[in-house]
């Protein structure tokens, strides 16, 4: 005799394969799910590291920042302690610039010549005198160039009086003294040891 089922086994293998069908999208979505959530977390973990990272370079530029400021005002003060040194030194070389100064101008004067007035302006020296002729003032100025402390002699006037018995004539003279001046870093001259 033939064997007929008479259960309802269509309804049940769509049931089955519906049951599976879901089973199979709830697990495929809940992988998804989990690969998307540990996607980003691996993201917002390199996020986060990267932040604080940012944060610790931040700090430390505002450590160097104030660094380098300070660096800045050590730089300031350095420059300021080696301008006074170089003021010192100068000063220490020339203290005895008058004494020198005398000294040297009795060198270079040669006779017939007659000085009546020293004048110190800066590191200038007017000189006023008379000479006996002009080749004894071209010869003070020689003697003048030749010097080690004097230089940029420069003869503003030569004056005579016209009168047969006066065989003198006036002059006035400007000198450098070398070494009173300092040149800057901007290239102008400071003034050292001015006693005028």
């Amino acid at each position: 005799m033939a064997f007929i089922n008479l259960l309802p086994w269509r309804e049940e293998a769509e049931k089955a394969k519906e049951r599976e069908y879901f089973t199979i999208l709830t697990v495929v979505a809940v992988v998804a799910f989990a690969i998307v959530f540990f996607i980003s977390q691996f993201y917002q973990m390199r996020i986060d590291g990267q932040n604080t990272r940012n944060e610790f370079l931040k700090s430390e530029i505002k450590i160097l920042d104030t660094r380098i400021v300070k660096i800045r005002n050590l730089n300031e003060k350095k420059k300021e302690l080696q301008k006074r040194t170089g003021v010192v030194e100068q000063l220490q070389r020339s203290r005895n610039v008058g004494t020198q100064v005398f000294d040297e101008i009795a060198k270079v004067v040669p006779n017939g010549v007659y000085l009546t007035s020293l004048e110190k302006q800066g590191n200038s020296i007017n000189i006023i005198g008379k000479s006996e002729s002009n080749n004894h003032l071209a010869n003070m100025i020689r003697e003048i160039e030749r010097s080690l402390l004097f230089t940029d002699a420069i003869l503003e006037s030569i004056t005579s009086n016209g009168t047969q018995n006066n065989l003198l004539s006036d002059f006035k003279m400007r000198v450098r003294i070398k070494g009173l001046f300092n040149e800057g870093e901007d290239g102008q001259l400071n003034k050292i040891g001015d006693k005028s």
